[in-house]
């Protein structure tokens, strides 16, 4: 990783266009979970929604490298990670920072305040009809400047080492590449809790079963649980050779864990 000419497709593992890894067992290696089990971390998402009997997302790493010469810079994205159909506060995201994030660094924008804008922009700047379950929603120029009109515009968040980043599910968010003058390598957990008793036996059992393959889900805890594709294929279609169907370290099955995964009832 010292030299950033090796950072190419053929040398790294197998990342999404965002950057993000969510196969090779990643979602359950030990550093994951040890993360997403920090004592503060469980504490801001008990202290949301007044409770600790919470399910954690069995999210993604991001690893962000800078000025990377064989794929092209991707630019904004923004988007939210609630449905219209879906009214109020359902869900909390969250990043476990665990590099510096400066203004030309790699790291999350937010919109402030589109949260409190959500309902009244799907209700007056879209048709109802083209709603649907499915957690994301993008959002083009013509609706942004609509946010901008009413007092929102885009905040690069600037976060040290050990930061919690948390922000309500219906905020435009996208995660913005580093500019051409930053060489700082972004390292980041995305987490997600919400309360266990949201879930649905349905939503349980499946979600116990990704557990038990050591999948991945979107940001969605206790609903909405969509079994990321678990092997790891090249542009070619062949599957990766250095895939593997298990974490390299796996954590320590405690109770808490398997509550957390839901393979547990509390």
């Amino acid at each position: 990783m010292a030299d950033p000419a090796t950072w190419t497709k053929a040398n790294l593992p197998v990342q999404s266009k965002i950057n993000t890894f969510h196969s090779y067992g990643v979602a359950h290696e030990k550093f994951m979970w040890d993360a997403r089990m920090e004592p503060g971390v469980l504490d801001a998402f008990a202290t949301i929604w007044g409770t600790d009997e919470l399910l954690a997302s069995f999210d993604s790493l991001n690893v962000t490298l800078p000025n990377r010469t064989d794929v092209p810079r991707k630019g904004a994205w923004e988007h939210v990670d609630q449905s219209p159909l879906r009214r109020g506060l359902h869900c909390v995201q969250g990043i476990l920072n665990l590099s510096p994030s400066g203004p030309e660094d790699g790291g999350l924008v937010v919109y402030p305040g589109s949260h409190a804008l959500n309902e009244v922009f799907f209700d007056t700047q879209t048709d109802s009809a083209t709603w649907n379950p499915l957690d994301r929603f993008l959002f083009d120029k013509e609706q942004l400047a609509w946010f901008a009109a009413h007092g929102s515009t885009p905040l690069k968040v600037c976060a040290d080492v050990g930061d919690l980043i948390l922000w309500d599910s219906r905020t435009i968010h996208y995660g913005a590449e580093p500019t051409e003058r930053s060489s700082q390598i972004r390292t980041v957990i995305y987490a997600a809790y919400t309360p266990a008793r949201l879930a649905s036996p349905e939503q349980l059992a499946l979600k116990k079963e990704v557990f038990e393959k050591y999948g991945g889900t979107t940001h969605w805890p206790h609903q909405n649980i969509i079994a990321r594709e678990t092997a790891t294929y090249l542009e070619d279609g062949t599957r990766d050779p250095r895939d593997r169907d298990a974490p390299l370290e796996l954590p320590e099955m405690s109770d808490k864990l398997l509550k957390l995964a839901g393979a547990k009832a509390y």
